[in-house]
């Protein structure tokens, strides 16, 4: 049925109009809301959609100074009415999409859409938390509700098969305005070596295995009918190197979606989790997760850390889906844990380092600078009890101590030490892991 042109409308009545081949009053809507953080996942789909055989959009925008409170049949009422809205420019609105990259995203635009013999308009708007709009939603308005339907549900499809998130390494904020998740935080994906790290050879070999050996091994568990899914337990005191051995395995893991929790962020474990399960293979770490072991803040009576383990539990068995925890203080954690068995399956404590361990880390820690020490057993002595945080920082001042040559000797070492071994430095020790008195 052609619509019969009314003089009295405004242009973007007239031209949905046309484009329908009815009157855009009283026609049916078909919504779709998405999280914020997927705008650029909901643009990303929306473009491979009419780049394909599947449909054909063209994009318009509106001038009205009332489009961003009402929606998309309010404003068509509100037209009829005598408000006028008119066609103009669409807003665009930069998204992050990798550590280092924005791409424009429409903020606020309506797509004039030929999916087959079918004619919809719909209204894409972005999110706008200080007006109130959360996520991203869109708006069909049609003649055929089913073939709205069938746009979404191929919308849908290519968000999974395009999703920007893949491969990357995340982390969910919350935001600055309401509650909920906000922008989600690209990281750059660490670059850390198994020479990077001083661990004993025990324990790097059990992490490798639960963690690494699981993902190279995916196809013949799979193939045996045995679980994926695996939980790790990174445990030992402050500064041993529990976050550097996490960036290690982010390291190898190159080929997966990686998404880090840490302290408040914790709360977003339900939107990390989904994620997790939609890109597989997938990484999600908690950090610190000793700090929310009390906390009540979330929604229910429980602790956060029993959201988070129940989140875990939900987790399918096949699902190749890595949990890494780590913890200062595994006793916070091991009645929690016990409780809910099955959730981490391999505990890994990262000690303090042995005297062989304190060489390393020296070396390590120095490699860029010349180390001559003609007494190391007496430096190596005065370390015992620290961790690879206190030796890092015990190069660093041994560097200032001295006299700008590139050289590092037992001059300069141990002058640091009595500076960091002071009873007046007992905090800076305490916050760098290491013995509270000596």
């Amino acid at each position: 049925m052609t619509h019969q042109v009314n003089r009295a409308e405004s242009g973007f009545i007239r031209e949905l109009a046309a484009h329908l081949g009815a009157a855009p009053a009283g026609l049916p809507v078909v919504s779709r809301g998405y999280p914020g953080y997927d705008h650029a996942n909901v643009q990303v789909a929306l473009e491979a959609l009419f780049g394909g055989a599947d449909a054909v959009g063209q994009l318009v925008g509106l001038t009205s100074q009332f489009r961003r409170h009402h929606s998309l049949s309010e404003l068509i009422d509100m037209s009829g009415h005598g408000v006028p809205i008119e066609t103009g420019s669409v807003d665009y609105q930069r998204v992050q999409v990798s550590p280092t990259e924005t791409r424009p995203c429409v903020q606020f635009g309506v797509w004039l859409i030929e999916a087959g013999p079918a004619r919809m308009a719909v209204l894409q708007r972005g999110p706008d938390r200080q007006h109130g709009q959360e996520g991203v939603s869109l708006e069909a308005l049609t003649t055929d509700e089913e073939a709205a339907e069938t746009l979404f549900s191929r919308l849908e499809e290519l968000m999974v098969e395009h999703n920007i998130f893949r491969g990357q390494v995340l982390s969910f904020e919350g935001h600055e305005f309401g509650h909920g998740a906000g922008p989600i935080r690209f990281l750059p994906r660490p670059q850390v070596s198994a020479e990077d790290l001083v661990l004993p050879a025990p324990t790097l070999r059990a992490v490798q295995r639960q963690v690494l050996g699981i993902a190279e091994q995916r196809s013949r568990l799979r193939a045996a009918g045995l679980h994926l899914k695996r939980g790790v337990l990174l445990y030992g005191p402050p500064g041993t190197g529990k976050t550097l051995t996490m960036r290690y395995l982010l390291t190898r893991l190159d080929d997966h979606t990686a998404i880090v929790l840490a302290g408040a962020s914790l709360q977003f474990i339900t939107p990390a989790c989904a994620l997790a399960r939609l890109l597989t293979p997938a990484i999600v770490v908690l950090e610190d997760v000793d700090l929310v072991a009390e906390d009540r803040s979330y929604h229910g009576p429980q602790p956060l850390l029993f959201a988070v383990l129940n989140e875990m539990d939900g987790m399918a068995e096949d699902a190749d889906v890595t949990f890494l925890l780590t913890t200062n203080r595994a006793g916070v954690l091991e009645p929690a844990l016990a409780e809910r068995p099955g959730r981490v399956d391999q505990a890994v404590e990262i000690p303090l380092p042995d005297e062989a361990g304190h060489q390393r880390l020296l070396e390590l820690y120095a490699r860029g600078v010349q180390l001559e020490l003609a007494d190391p057993a007496s430096i190596l002595a005065r370390m015992r009890g620290t961790t690879a945080s206190f030796v890092k920082e015990l190069v660093r001042r041994s560097v200032l101590a001295g006299d700008g040559a590139v050289r590092l000797g037992d001059r300069e070492l141990h002058a640091a030490l009595d500076e960091l071994l002071d009873e007046r430095e007992a905090v800076t020790r305490a916050l760098l892991g290491g013995p509270a008195r000596r």
